[in-house]
């Protein structure tokens, strides 16, 4: 089935908002009472402004009458602030959006919510321990943070599809797709698949790692128990696929994205818009679809 450049092997099913009460690890998610004044617009700031998903979720929010796009961050536009704190600093915001760049989105979002102000964060790269960080700096300060490794729903649905699987195939292995010039690896989306499917065990491993003849290096990277394969090639955007295996049979869920960056706007909206009144972070886009 495609939608929007993105292909899923299962049909998509109809999804509405909803404030979950626990996350992926059975934590109990805090919230806060809302703002007095429900009229008023939630107020983003777009950090990545100029890019290729940052730009469509700008104007996303400046065409949505419940959001307004009160500043961006970009390093090449000189209409646009330079730094996040220089933005937040600038102009107040109730939200932080994240589509930077590895190397500076955990500055990005720490300094977000050392001003009080949430994030959804849209950029690769953060470990999971970067996480555990980022949600007791959330807690402390009582802000939201929603982190998502895709905003895609059919990729949310992949995840949750996945860990459907796990709980019945004791055995798989991730392959992560994305073009030439993406240089962080694996991709965040699946890097969440691993952490997603750890939560519901461990793979089955024939073979330990530590007995393979030839390049350890062959077999992958262990990513929160699971074998990661990144490929990097032109033409690809972001896909991501996860194999199961039993005796006698296979099962594939595969995620693909085209080039355009429409299929993440929804996402990114849905988590914009829930953020406010929330405490602490919450992982997985799939975790705010019913």
């Amino acid at each position: 089935m495609c939608w929007d450049g993105v292909k899923i092997s299962f049909d998509v099913i109809r999804c509405h908002a909803r404030q979950p009460e626990e996350d992926a690890e059975d934590r109990t998610i805090e919230t806060r009472e809302p703002v007095e004044d429900v009229t008023a617009p939630t107020r983003v700031c777009v950090a990545g402004v100029t890019g290729w998903a940052g730009r469509a979720v700008a104007e996303a929010v400046e065409a949505a009458t419940d959001l307004e796009l009160v500043s961006g961050v970009s390093r090449s536009d000189p209409g646009t602030f330079s730094s996040v704190p220089e933005a937040l600093d600038a102009v107040p915001a109730d939200v932080l959006v994240d589509y930077t760049h590895a190397s500076v989105v955990k500055a990005n979002v720490v300094a977000a919510i050392e001003r009080g102000v949430g994030a959804v964060v849209g950029s690769s790269g953060l470990s999971a321990e970067d996480y555990s960080q980022i949600d007791a700096e959330a807690q402390q300060k009582r802000v939201g943070v929603i982190a998502a490794g895709n905003f895609s729903v059919t990729a949310a649905l992949l995840l949750r599809f996945a860990a459907d699987a796990a709980r019945h195939l004791e055995a798989w292995e991730v392959i992560d797709y994305a073009s030439g010039g993406k240089q962080d690896a694996p991709s965040g989306t699946s890097r969440e698949l691993a952490e997603r499917l750890e939560d519901v065990r461990a793979p089955a491993v024939a073979v330990p790692l530590g007995e393979t003849h030839g390049l350890r290096e062959a077999r992958g990277a262990t990513v929160a128990g699971s074998q990661v394969h990144s490929v990097r090639l032109p033409s690809f955007t972001v896909s991501t696929e996860v194999v199961f295996a039993a005796e006698g049979e296979r099962l594939s869920i595969r995620q693909d994205a085209g080039e355009s960056a429409a299929p993440y706007v929804a996402g990114t909206l849905l988590a914009i818009r829930a953020v406010p009144g929330r405490i602490g972070l919450l992982r997985g886009l799939d975790q705010l679809l019913s």
